[in-house]
């Protein structure tokens, strides 16, 4: 594959007006949501496609002074100035070059992340077949090609709103339903308890806000509260501690709580040291985060066989559910996908009430079409490469947006 061009595309989708989430210790401001749509070319005139940007739970863009937008210009420069021109004759050819630029961890990784997918779609087109295909015969596995589904939704809501969200979602047949606390100690504790009552579904926490907002629970705290949950049988706590914490997850694992996590962690090497730290019982890496399918392979290999799970963390739009979802049906031993919930999706318009967390058009606007969902299962596309194709009309549709896409008030 010769490469004749890489752009980075940084695209916004505003929330309007601006939603308000009251938490324990202040209120959360959602503005937009960001993107950045990475786009490779080569000589004979295929296209391959893949979003980047920061961890949605890290969220450098806010705490770290990066942006989407400056991640876009690195794309266009740094990584266009390594790889245009090249012939890229093995995936991991690219890696290697990658790996020589000069930025810090984290943005290196993301940038050889969107790099590994857009490759992977471009190789597919090539050949003619599905990633997954490409995957399969890798692992030399058989390719699953319908996948169950967890709902990923529930954000600082009253503990009865979390119920009715959690209803409508059983309702659509999804395996689990997992939400985002954070709503005071004795609200979550009585959230879990009518979740688990209520709800005939797996029930998931993604518990980020116990350690990040400027109330933090504490670790006592934090230690009741996941020790509750695993009482109630939550099917497993995610992130109950800050990501480099490892001692920590195993701290909270010697209560026999089932703890998931790795989604922030900043390379593939990192991803797998979680996992061998015998504190998680999930480990979720990501193809947008850790390397692309090739980075996501060593975690995939170490969870195989043994009693840790992979579960890919998935929390964009449908093109990066696409590149997950290829992940999840041709590794082995891996079987479930996450399915983030906004506003308006028009693959759940048969829900009884609208089951989404706040408006984020462009994630579905970016692909033509939509994924094929049904009773809470998705069917991975058998088109060449990622499957799906791209709306560059989006460029144009959603401009960037200059500052955080999120805020955090204390005290109010």
């Amino acid at each position: 594959m010769e490469i004749t061009d890489v752009r980075g595309y940084a695209l916004s989708s505003p929330i309007e007006p601006v939603q308000e989430r009251p938490f324990f210790g202040g209120v959360r401001r959602l503005h937009k949501r960001d993107v950045v749509l990475v786009v490779v070319e080569t000589k004979n005139g295929r296209r391959g496609v893949a979003t980047a940007g920061a961890s949605s739970s890290a969220m450098r863009e806010y705490f770290e002074g990066d942006s989407q937008g400056t991640f876009a210009d690195i794309v266009e420069t740094a990584v266009a100035d390594v790889l245009v021109g090249r012939s890229i004759d093995e995936i991991e050819d690219a890696h290697e070059l990658l790996q020589t630029m000069e930025l810090p961890v984290h943005l290196r990784t993301e940038a050889i992340s969107a790099i590994d997918v857009a490759l992977y779609d471009l190789r597919g087109k090539e050949l003619g077949a599905p990633i997954y295909d490409l995957l399969a015969e890798e692992w030399d596995t058989d390719p699953t090609t319908e996948l169950p589904l967890y709902a990923s939704a529930g954000m600082y809501m009253d503990p009865e709103g979390y119920v009715e969200q959690a209803a409508v979602l059983k309702e659509l047949g999804f395996f689990g339903y997992k939400y985002r606390p954070g709503i005071g100690p004795e609200g979550d504790r009585r959230t879990i308890d009518l979740l688990t009552t209520a709800v005939d579904m797996e029930i998931m926490l993604d518990v980020h806000t116990w350690w990040k907002l400027g109330e933090s629970y504490g670790r006592d705290t934090v230690r009741s509260l996941v020790e509750h949950a695993a009482d109630r049988g939550a099917y497993w706590i995610e992130e109950p501690v800050e990501p480099d914490d490892h001692a920590g997850y195993v701290e909270l694992s010697e209560t026999g709580a089932p703890l998931a996590g790795g989604e922030s962690e900043e390379s593939p090497s990192g991803l797998v040291a979680l996992g061998q730290t015998g504190g998680v019982d999930f480990l979720q890496g990501d193809v947008r985060h850790h390397e692309g399918f090739t980075g996501c392979r060593a975690a995939i290999s170490f969870c195989a066989g043994l009693d840790v799970e992979f579960v890919p963390h998935n929390f964009g739009t449908w093109l990066g559910l696409q590149a997950n979802a290829h992940l999840v049906a041709g590794a082995p031993e891996v079987r479930l996908l996450e399915y983030p919930v906004f506003e308006n999706d028009p693959a759940l318009s048969d829900a009884a009430t609208d089951p989404g967390m706040y408006p984020f058009d462009l994630a579905f606007d970016i692909i033509e079409g939509q994924p094929s969902i049904e009773n809470g299962r998705m069917t991975v596309s058998d088109a060449p490469g990622l499957g799906v194709e791209v709306d560059l009309d989006v460029v144009e549709q959603y401009p960037f947006v200059d500052g955080p896409w999120t805020e955090f008030q204390y005290g109010t």
